[in-house]
């Protein structure tokens, strides 16, 4: 049976891979909506191929472009139009490929619907976990991980007994400053950060790695997910980008997901579960590749990472808080506005400042990211 999808963030880079996906196997899926902020041009060339029943461009002043472009298919505009899409329920997946807090309500929403989520968008656990997987249970829904090492855990797990896991493994590159001297981190460009060694990524996501708070969020991201303590999930530096994660048990053995560093894996298994379809990607020649190196994340350097454990340890208020202020300090940097290390001392700030709530609802998450914005605009 061709499952019906709806992909959020189509033409961004996870979008995108999830449309190679897509076309890679035309009688398993079918797309029904997709969304993009402002690549109008890229939109308006997905819907030719694929014709969508509707399409969003949150890009406001793009929308005559695009319903002049596209006469045959439904097309919604801003915040609202992504929203009312995200609510629909006569898809059966929805693809959240949104970048950044924007991707948490659509989340929430699809599966009020009844929606099974495959999720790339881990601002929404971040910011909402808890209200999230309360919503799972009643709605009965899935939630798919698409992130790489999300997946990998996700594929060690099955299977297996909780009890019987000692710790998750979340591998990371260490981006392009891992041997960096700290000195020099004053001195990081915008271009140099952008230059990750392994993945090919939009620039939000890709300065996450280069201060390696993508770790620190994966790592709350894997709390919601799989219902360990925090003290069972750890992180290793793994350069070539080859191992995407692995779970230890208490017996000692480990069990590693491998891979190279390709979206369009672990975008397909979260569509195609709990097949791993046949495909012609480049494959992973092991002895090519030669060795696999492992390194302890430098804390000291990377700050952020302390920051997100801080912040899922206090629970609450803080993980949004420490979401929000991440994302729009990143924006700041990638406009110049601040040094890279400023990053952690913006979002730091942040966190001390706002009034913490014990259990934020959905109305409360949404102020505090209006809040947050606000200060670290300010700031």
């Amino acid at each position: 049976m061709t499952k019906q999808l709806s992909v959020l963030g189509s033409t961004g880079s996870i979008g995108v891979n999830a449309l190679n996906v897509v076309r890679s196997y035309p009688d398993h899926f079918q797309l029904k909506y997709l969304s993009a902020q402002s690549k109008a041009d890229l939109l308006i060339e997905q819907a030719h191929e694929f014709s969508p029943k509707a399409v969003v461009i949150g890009d406001e002043s793009q929308f005559k472009t695009v319903r002049s472009a596209l006469p045959a298919i439904e097309v919604l505009k801003g915040r609202e139009g992504l929203l009312e899409l995200a609510s629909r329920d006569d898809v059966s997946t929805m693809l959240n490929g949104i970048v950044g807090s924007a991707g948490m309500e659509p989340t929430i929403l699809s599966i009020r619907a009844g929606v099974d989520v495959a999720l790339s968008n881990k601002e929404s656990l971040v910011m909402a976990g808890d209200l999230i997987n309360r919503l799972l249970l009643e709605k009965g829904v899935n939630l798919f991980p698409v992130d790489s090492e999300h997946s990998a855990i996700w594929q060690c797990l099955t299977g297996e007994a909780k009890e019987d896991i000692k710790r998750l493994i979340i591998t990371g590159s260490g981006g392009p400053f891992r041997t960096l001297p700290w000195e020099q981190f004053n001195k990081i460009t915008v271009a140099e950060a952008l230059n990750h060694p392994n993945w090919s990524m939009g620039k939000k996501i890709s300065i996450d790695s280069a201060t390696m708070m993508n770790k620190g969020l994966e790592v709350i991201e894997a709390y919601w997910l799989f219902d360990l303590p925090v003290e069972k999930i750890n992180i290793v530096i793994h350069p070539q980008s080859i191992i995407h994660s692995m779970v230890e048990f208490v017996d000692g053995s480990v069990k590693a997901q491998l891979g190279l560093p390709d979206m369009k894996i672990p975008i397909q298994y979260a569509l195609s579960y709990p097949r791993h379809l046949q495909q012609d990607w480049e494959q992973l020649d092991l002895a090519e590749i030669g060795s696999l190196t492992f390194e302890k994340p430098d804390l000291e350097k990377f700050k952020c990472i302390q920051l997100a454990f801080d912040a899922l340890e206090a629970g609450g208020s803080q993980p949004v808080v420490l979401n929000v202020a991440n994302e729009e300090a990143v924006y700041r940097f990638l406009k110049e506005e601040i040094p890279f290390t400023a990053i952690p001392e913006m979002i730091t700030k942040a966190i001390k400042a706002h009034d913490f709530l014990e259990h934020p609802d959905l109305d409360d998450i949404l102020a505090l990211e209006k809040w947050t914005q606000a200060f670290i605009q300010r700031s």
